[in-house]
């Protein structure tokens, strides 16, 4: 290989690199459901950014807009004043930056040990209902959140798995006493 040409695909690849990282960026910063507060009832709704659209096609105008909403078809014809909390702080509204602080500092309220650092790909951490039964965070929608964190305690990702076998099989479960050290 030719020193220009190897020296043109440092260029390009350069070239690429320069375009593509402000649009990667953009994207990566509106995607994923949010958790706002709708202007017109003042109650949560779960809204998606069209993270696409600002960062692709309109990269140079950076208008924001919603793709989804908690609220539609209903009210698809709103105004949209929401996306005023989303612009303002993007990371603050993510819902799985809200989920995350929530559990900050919190101990499994089965075994209490605590929470630690949360693995969202492999080991999320579960909730423990009024019922006394755990469930995953997928099994709510996101504008009930609030309610749901004043409702339900926070169960480490042993617990929820030890717990939800125990309730799919519980004939195959023994329950011994811990020991006393």
């Amino acid at each position: 290989m030719s020193a220009l040409a190897l020296v043109s695909i440092v260029v390009a690849v350069l070239a690429l690199f320069i375009v593509i990282t402000p649009i990667l960026r953009s994207y990566l910063r509106y995607r994923g459901t949010r958790l706002v507060t709708c202007p017109e009832t003042k109650k949560p709704a779960a809204v998606e950014a069209d993270a696409f659209q600002v960062a692709f096609l309109d990269s140079a105008a950076q208008k924001l807009r919603l793709k989804e909403c908690s609220r539609w078809p209903e009210r698809a014809d709103c105004g949209q004043e929401c996306l005023q909390e989303i612009e303002a702080a993007p990371e603050d509204c993510l819902v799985r930056t809200i989920v995350t602080k929530w559990y900050e500092g919190r101990q499994c309220a089965l075994c209490g040990k605590a929470i630690g650092k949360i693995d969202w790909l492999e080991h999320k951490p579960g909730l423990l209902g009024p019922d006394r039964k755990t469930e995953l965070w997928s099994q709510f929608r996101a504008e009930t959140l609030p309610e749901v964190m004043s409702t339900h305690q926070p169960v480490c990702w042993d617990c929820h798995i030890a717990a939800s076998f125990r309730n799919q099989f519980p004939d195959l479960v023994i329950d011994r006493p811990r020991k006393k050290h």
